[in-house]
């Protein structure tokens, strides 16, 4: 059968492939910790209560027709107040659209600002932006990134490939590294965004940033930052993603929210509205009501984020063991997000039955088999297989599955020679 060249040259997720065969060994018996997917198991994190409440009365109440295409007005009213109170940013409802989760949302900036051949500039890692570069024929430039400065890319990184580019993509706290940009390091990305800008003709496109803070509520003793704040004459040429999958744990739930200039909104709203990608309207409902009430939302964060902390910091601290007792791993102070980075350097090593790990993924499945432990390399987020860096996501995992499974990985580690 005769298929398009996009469906024919489309990569799967690496991750859902790992989360597929460890689903897999699950289901065969094996006990595994997953810290694979970036998600969240109900019985360990569930919803708030007042939220699932909210929910099932909204039903109660028939909230089951369709929505309207940019959100419920009682939602989009509701993220004003969040973004003036909690961010200090000032957006109208007209600069607000709503839609299942973060995802389309994204797609939507992409297809709403990208013409075929388009400039995307990205940081690697980075999630899914080479997907979304060849889903829009785009031409993705990947910027590498480093570990001295957490994996967040510099203005001095940035610059020499910004000339003619219609987007910058960027994440804080980042998905896969759980880091987050500092004051500083914002300013001068936004002040070399400026730059460009100045330089550009009328005929000419800005350079616009995308700006995904999806995590934003849950960080760690650390202040989140956000371009506009920052530069509020960036307004025009910044579209935010937010949306309560992650601060929540909802990530079922699929209630998300894009804001920015309002030419682009409409756009991005025109285009799901043919798609069709918006989110379920009784959970708009409840989220415009529970989100209404600060007190309720802090009060869950407080716990919630304690107990997110309290799992990265178990995993962290026992990979710091590791390598004080002469183990070629380390990882980085996690900031904020559900991620801890890690770097299991054992590229080269042999197995116990004699197989050479060649590379980052070899390194992975030789942990799910032998540790029971399974991660996610940065090869899945636009980094090479020889990249010894990794992802653990600890919403899938229980704080006792953390520290059972690491004698599992000093033992596996151990038998590599």
């Amino acid at each position: 059968m005769k298929v398009s060249v996009l469906a024919n040259t489309l990569i799967g997720s690496e991750i859902i492939k790992i989360g597929n065969e460890v689903n897999d060994m699950k289901r065969k018996g094996a006990q595994i910790a997953n810290l694979t997917i970036g998600d969240f198991d109900p019985s360990i994190f569930p919803i708030p209560a007042e939220l699932k409440e909210e929910i099932i009365d909204a039903y109660h109440h028939n909230h089951t027709n369709y929505p309207p295409a940019d959100g419920i007005l009682p939602l989009r009213e509701t993220v004003v107040e969040i973004l003036r109170d909690r961010y200090s940013l000032n957006y109208s409802v007209s600069d607000i659209l709503v839609a299942g989760g973060s995802r389309p949302l994204i797609y939507a900036t992409y297809l709403a600002l990208i013409d075929p051949g388009d400039k995307v500039i990205y940081p690697a890692p980075s999630w899914n932006n080479n997907h979304y570069c060849h889903l829009s024929s785009a031409q993705g430039v990947p910027v590498v990134t480093t570990v001295e400065n957490n994996f967040m890319p510099t203005a001095a990184q940035l610059k020499p490939h910004l000339k003619g580019a219609t987007l910058l993509a960027l994440c804080s706290p980042l998905n896969p590294t759980g880091t987050m940009f500092t004051q500083e390091q914002l300013e001068e990305i936004c002040e070399v965004v400026i730059e460009e800008n100045k330089s550009r003709g009328a005929d000419e496109k800005p350079l616009y940033i995308l700006y995904d803070q999806i995590y934003s509520l849950l960080t760690f003793g650390r202040e989140h930052v956000n371009p506009v704040s920052l530069r509020p004459e960036l307004k025009e040429y910044v579209i935010y993603i937010d949306g309560i999958s992650k601060c929540l744990s909802a990530t079922g739930v699929r209630v998300g929210w894009a804001f920015g200039p309002e030419e682009i909104i409409s756009k991005m709203k025109a285009l799901l509205g043919h798609i069709g990608a918006w989110a379920p309207k009784a959970e708009q409902v409840a989220v415009a009501k529970y989100f209404k009430n600060k007190e309720l939302v802090d009060g869950f964060l407080d716990s919630f984020k304690k107990q997110v902390q309290v799992s990265l910091d178990e995993l962290h601290n026992g990979f710091q063991q590791l390598k004080s007792e002469g183990f070629n791993v380390d990882s980085v102070v996690p900031m904020g997000a559900i991620y801890l980075t890690l770097k299991i350097d054992y590229i080269g090593k042999t197995t116990p039955s004699g197989s050479l790990l060649k590379n980052s993924a070899d390194v992975n499945f030789y942990l799910i088999k032998e540790a029971q432990a399974a991660l996610v390399p940065f090869s899945a987020f636009g980094n090479d297989e020889s990249m010894a860096w990794f992802r653990a996501s600890v919403g899938g995992c229980s704080l006792q599955d953390i520290k059972d499974m690491m004698p599992r990985i000093k033992t596996a580690l151990s038998k590599l020679k």
